[in-house]
């Protein structure tokens, strides 16, 4: 492991993962819970944590977003240290509803018809919020080109997204955290 991700993963379990009597969003329960944001949004590791999305990026992509709330810090801190670095990545939410003023839609951000995008979420566990959002972003008329999570709790977004064509990846595992996976 690099030095980067032992902080982000240290990280993650002194002060994202939750022991106890959880319900999940599927409405199950669970013993553990991560609430990644905690580590996202943490100054001391959120630029280790974007450099490590920033390895697994592919090169030809033009923007980094997802559905709102789980996305956003992923993309908007990942978008910054990429421009910091050089590296020009638009960044952008969907939004759970279309907006019915304004300039409407489910796109909020920089994201433009015909980007090769990269979808993210802080975690997940069935991938569901993953696959929605780049529904969305495909019939904006951009091309989801990798689907990216900080941790995947669940072990069932990579065949949920091969089913769509798209590929999937994580920075963690629940295994990595010492859980097993919880996700069907």
């Amino acid at each position: 492991m690099s030095e980067a991700r032992d902080r982000v993963r240290e990280h993650l379990l002194a002060h994202s993962v939750k022991r106890g009597d959880f319900t999940l969003k599927s409405g199950r329960r669970s013993s553990w819970f991560i609430d990644s944001k905690q580590t996202i949004c943490s100054p001391e590791v959120m630029v280790d944590l974007a450099e490590l999305l920033l390895e697994r990026i592919p090169d030809g992509a033009d923007a980094i977003g997802g559905l709102t709330m789980g996305a956003d810090g992923v993309s908007f801190i990942t978008a910054g240290v990429a421009a910091s670095r050089g590296r020009l990545l638009r960044a952008f939410s969907v939004r759970k509803e279309a907006k019915d003023h304004g300039a409407g839609g489910r796109i909020a951000g920089r994201l433009l018809a015909g980007d090769r995008v990269v979808i993210t979420e802080d975690t997940v566990t069935r991938g569901t919020s993953l696959i929605e959002a780049a529904r969305v972003v495909r019939e904006f008329g951009a091309t989801p080109v990798l689907l990216l999570a900080v941790v995947d709790r669940g072990g069932t977004a990579a065949a949920m997204a091969a089913e769509e064509g798209w590929a999937f990846d994580a920075l963690f595992a629940a295994p990595d955290l010492g859980f097993d996976f919880e996700g069907a």
